[in-house]
């Protein structure tokens, strides 16, 4: 099978039931109708059997009302399972 965008070869890959076409040469992702919805239900699912809530601020001094500076929860972005679906 060859990418509709720049010829080169394309590898089905078998993802928890999922097929996905990814190109050799340009790394383009192609999906099947409905696959899409498909890793998106798949990933909510994910997220909340392995997300909890996130713990509150730690509490800091009563002086020191509005300082953040590298102390308390971090907000930071969390992967999820679909970055390492395509990264492979």
């Amino acid at each position: 099978m060859q990418c509709p965008k720049c010829r080169g070869n394309m590898r089905t890959f078998d993802r928890n039931g999922v097929h996905i076409e990814q190109c050799d040469g340009c790394r383009g992702i192609f999906l099947d109708y409905g696959e899409l919805e498909t890793l998106s239900r798949m990933e909510n699912q994910w997220a909340q059997q392995n997300y909890a809530a996130p713990p509150p601020p730690a509490a800091g001094p009563a002086w020191g009302g509005g300082h953040h500076g590298g102390h308390g929860y971090h907000h930071g972005h969390r992967k999820s399972w679909v970055n390492a679906l395509f990264s492979s």
